[in-house]
């Protein structure tokens, strides 16, 4: 059973963009079998074409199982062409929303399509057949297979069938040529798919043929498809054939399947033979010529092209090759304006027998190095070491009979000989032998030491080197392009090309450590130099960071020392010192003499004299009374009571009854300070009004700072007794002249700006 389709989103052969859009293929069911044939399918004027018949299934209307499309803007691979289907033609366009199971009375299969695939039992049979002789030995024409019987586990168990079936006219005997390339397979669900994981699934079969399973929205109204195939056959020239293309449901008339043949695409050509390929195990081995043969019968003309270019002077039916690429040939058959092409692609594989040179570096110059022969293998094979063998050996003979193998291939030193044979060999058949030149390297060869500053921060001596930006280009400097360079601890580990070191490289002696550069060209050992390299651990004093304040309408010199080799601010200014009015980050880039650079930075912030706006006295509280002192300014502000201790708070606890002289002052130094003068009050816990001159009155002292204030006195009792302002002298004890008595006695003092402060004192005769 097949019960859904299955709308896997691949985006492959059916499904471009304009198709997601919904646009999909339309089919005209109208068309006769001629019309068909000579006026879709045919696009040669090579072959004389006759006798066409189609047929298909009778729905009791006028629509056909057979008929042309039209690809529109939907995005499938034809633009054109004949759809032959086991449904109704018209049932085949877009969008893949429906299953296609349709059948017709009286509709029966075909014996020449069970034949040829070994098949029974088939219904529903569209064909569509026609005789052509053709001018050359070759026809082709494209096709895509499509089928609702791509779905689940199908593809392990059911097809359709169909075929191209070819035979001569007069023969009996049928040539399927709807196969897959190579091989002698049908083309079908279960010969062309993925891997299938469902259950009762099954391997993947020519996956590389299949194109997409479909979604909803694909042109065409089938659950999958294959890629687009080319059916081909070779013919005999002014032989009459019969062609016969058939499709049918096998078994059942379920689940459809169709045919979309390419418009114009039943091509007649030539024959150039298969191509020659690594992928299909018959490449030509390198030295090899191959001779293409398009010759056809009668009085012709050969145009000879290789990849897409008219090889000039190249006219004659037989072409031979000596280099890779993809060949055609153009044939105008006996000055008719039938031009019958042919095509096949040519690749090379092997090694071309052209002699190489390896040069090595002489540590000693004794004339004998080590040579790394096997750095070569990449050069001999033009990079394809992959399908090639590459051994090395002494002379040719060694080589020819595979005597003497040399085995130490990376570590070969020159003591015998400097020429060897390096035989090449490949799992294709191909052998060439090519002559090998050891050379020591004689190059000059520069005297440098370059200079690495040391700027992680740590300032040891000790740091992470970039080889190829800070040390390479010191070397190569003056020497030939394209040359390399690889570094090593030692002169040995350079010359046998062993533990190269990493990029960046971290010095293991501090401020100074000899390296080792291998100069190459290639494969070839330019030369061997030793590096000493130089760390200079560059650290000024004083270039820490630095902050400062810019007062209000101020300008700041800021700066570092002179002497360094260069100065670069980030406001582009090149002094040692810069002059600043407004505030932000400074900063300056210094250099030393041999490059070396550090770094200081100025973060300025804004600072201004204070403002005293407000002072909050809390008094008559004895040792209890505070200050707060209010002020404002952008600054960084620190308080006094006396001019002389400042303290960074505003507010002032435990302050004594006294005069006090305000004063502000900005941290940072920006002027004005900010002062006041104030009063902080109290009043006398008794008096003693015995005429002695000593506290004979009770009177509050610096009352005259708050002007407005009144001070009412009451006995014990709450009687009120008597009242001053800050203009009288205070109160004597008396009431209408009468002494009071030694008691205890209240009072209220309002000071005029909302507080009252409210007591008592003791009056003692």
């Amino acid at each position: 059973m097949k019960p859904f389709k299955i709308l896997l989103f691949w985006l492959l052969v059916c499904c471009s963009s304009e198709s997601i859009l919904g646009q999909n293929i339309a089919v005209d069911d109208t068309y006769t079998a001629q019309r068909l044939v000579e006026n879709v399918l045919i696009n040669s004027t090579c072959a004389t074409v006759s006798n066409f018949v189609v047929s298909g299934g009778d729905f009791g209307t006028t629509e056909q199982s057979y008929g042309y499309f039209n690809a529109g803007s939907s995005g499938f691979p034809f633009a054109e062409g004949i759809v032959l289907s086991t449904s109704r033609a018209v049932s085949t366009q877009g969008p893949n929303d429906n299953l296609l199971s349709e059948d017709a009375g009286n509709w029966f299969g075909d014996t020449d399509l069970e034949q040829a695939l070994g098949i029974s039992n088939t219904s529903d049979a569209t064909i569509l057949e026609f005789d052509f002789t053709p001018l050359t030995s070759q026809i082709s024409f494209d096709y895509i297979f499509a089928s609702e019987e791509y779905h689940d586990s199908a593809p392990c168990h059911y097809s359709d069938g169909f075929a191209f079936l070819l035979k001569p006219i007069g023969s009996s005997t049928y040539q399927n040529l709807a196969l897959i390339p190579n091989t002698t397979i049908p083309v079908k669900v279960t010969t062309v798919h993925p891997l299938i994981s469902v259950a009762n699934g099954c391997p993947a079969k020519n996956e590389e043929y299949f194109g997409s399973y479909n979604p909803s929205v694909c042109p065409i109204n089938f659950n999958g498809q294959t890629v687009v195939m080319t059916a081909k056959a070779a013919v005999i020239p002014g032989t009459p054939y019969h062609i016969k293309l058939v499709i049918a449901d096998e078994t059942n008339p379920q689940y459809d399947s169709a045919i979309f043949l390419k418009g114009g695409s039943f091509s007649v050509g030539t024959d150039l033979g298969p191509d020659r390929l690594v992928a299909t195990n018959n490449p030509l081995c390198y030295g090899t010529n191959y001779n293409l043969d398009a010759t056809e019968a009668g009085t012709n003309t050969y145009k000879w092209f290789k990849d897409g270019v008219e090889i000039t002077g190249e006219t004659n039916p037989i072409y031979t090759v000596t280099s890779p690429g993809i060949y055609k040939v153009e044939i105008t058959i006996n000055s008719t304006t039938c031009i019958a092409p042919g095509e096949v692609t040519i690749e090379y594989v092997g090694a071309p027998a052209t002699p190489v040179t390896l040069v090595q570096c002489d540590d000693d110059n004794d004339g004998i190095a080590t040579f790394n022969l096997t750095s070569l293998d990449t050069v001999i094979t033009q990079g394809n070491t992959q399908n090639n063998t590459v051994t090395y050996y002494e002379n040719l003979v060694d080589a020819q009979n595979q005597l003497n193998q040399i085995a130490n291939t990376t570590n070969y030193q020159n003591a015998t000989t400097n020429q060897l044979i390096a035989r090449v060999s490949n799992a294709f058949g191909c052998l060439s032998y090519v002559v090998v030149n050891l050379q020591i390297a004689n190059n000059p060869l520069p005297n440098v030491n370059p200079i690495v500053c040391d700027e992680d921060g740590t300032f040891d001596g000790i740091t992470a080197i970039d080889l190829d930006q800070d040390v390479t280009p010191v070397i190569l400097n003056g020497l030939p392009s394209g040359l390399l360079v690889a570094y090593y601890l030692n002169s040995n580990d350079a010359l046998l090309q062993i533990n190269p070191l990493p990029n960046p490289y971290t010095n293991t002696i501090a401020n100074a450590q000899t390296l080792f550069a291998r100069i190459v060209n290639g494969p070839d050992c330019y030369g061997i130099i030793p590096v000493p390299i130089q760390i200079v651990a560059f650290n000024p004093t004083n270039f820490e960071h630095e902050d400062l304040y810019l007062c209000d309408g101020e300008s700041l010199i800021i700066g570092v020392a002179n002497g360094f080799s260069s100065y670069l601010w980030n406001t582009l200014e090149t002094t040692s010192t810069i002059s600043i009015n407004t505030v932000g980050d400074y900063s300056v880039v210094v250099t030393n003499a041999v490059g070396c650079e550090a770094k200081k930075t100025f973060f300025v912030t804004a600072s201004s004299a204070p403002i005293i706006t407000s002072i909050d006295i809390n008094d008559f509280l004895g040792s209890d009374n505070t200050v707060q002192i209010n002020v404002t300014g952008n600054g960084n502000y620190e308080y006094s009571l006396n001019g002389f201790y400042f303290q960074n708070s505003s507010l002032f606890t435990n302050v004594t009854p006294d005069e006090y002289f305000v004063v502000v002052r900005d941290k940072n130094g920006c002027n004005p300070e900010a002062n006041d003068h104030i009063y902080v009050l109290d009043y006398p816990k008794y008096f003693t009004p015995n005429g002695d001159g000593i506290h004979d009155t009770w009177v509050i002292n610096n009352l005259s700072f708050y002007p407005n204030a009144i001070v009412s006195i009451f006995d014990r009792f709450g009687k009120f007794l008597y009242n001053f302002n800050p203009n009288h002298e205070g109160w004597n004890g008396e009431l209408n002249q009468y002494k009071l008595l030694s008691d205890d006695y209240w009072f209220v003092i309002n000071l005029g700006n909302g507080r009252n402060i409210k007591g008592h004192f003791a009056m003692k005769r």
